[in-house]
Formats: C-alpha cells, sequence, structure tokens
C-alpha cells in the first residue's frame, strides 16, 4: 500500500535532490532541450510510476528493467533527445549526484572536526 504522505515527501526529495543533477547532466550534453522544469517533470512522473509498481507490487528484475526503460523513456521524451543520449544523461546524472555527495561529506567532516 502506497502512503500518500510518504509518496509527497518522497517526490520533494527527490525534486530537491534529483532534478538539479539531471538538468545539469542534461545541459552538459544537450543544453538547448534541457530545461529545469522539464527535469522536475522527470522526476515526478518516474516517482509516480514507480510507486504505482509498489502499489501493485510488480517487482523484481523484470520489474526494475522495466522501470529503468520508462526512467530513459522520459528523459528521452523531455529533453527531447535519443535512447543513447538519455542513457549517457542519465549516467551523468548519477555521476554529479556522488561528487556532490562526496563534496557534501567533505564539508560536513571538515565542520565537525572544527567542532571539536
Amino acid at each position: 500500500m502506497v502512503n500518500l504522505e510518504l509518496l509527497v515527501i518522497e517526490l520533494i526529495v527527490k525534486i530537491i535532490i534529483l532534478a538539479p543533477a539531471l538538468w545539469l547532466a542534461g545541459k552538459a550534453l544537450d543544453g538547448e532541450n534541457a530545461k529545469f522544469l522539464d527535469a522536475v517533470w522527470i522526476i515526478v512522473l518516474g516517482t509516480l510510476i514507480g510507486a504505482i509498481f509498489s502499489y501493485f507490487e510488480i517487482v523484481g528484475i523484470i520489474a526494475l528493467i522495466i522501470q529503468l526503460v520508462i526512467w530513459l523513456a522520459l528523459v528521452k521524451h523531455f529533453f527531447d533527445t535519443g535512447w543513447l543520449k538519455a542513457f549517457v544523461i542519465s549516467v551523468l546524472a548519477v555521476i554529479i549526484l556522488i561528487v556532490i555527495a562526496f563534496i557534501l561529506g567533505l564539508v560536513g567532516l571538515g565542520l565537525g572536526l572544527l567542532l571539536l
């Protein structure tokens, strides 16, 4: 069962964290077609589709592959690009998220050491 309050919180958190990374990746590879609002729509629709899969308890490797294809199709559609570029944009977005998390971790570690 999908809890509506948790879904709204998940959407807000994903929009704040994932949409900028997806938008930056789209801008880096396809600057003219990547708009921030499109990145937000990709995140919202992808999350809602994932919630539908969860609601109907569609799980397993097949469900994972279907959801990955849907996410790529959303990137392809909203950023008006091909399948390969949609895949590269998605991979670059993950790399951007990892780099940002690493930098934030270093900043947090530095702040923690200053407080000692």
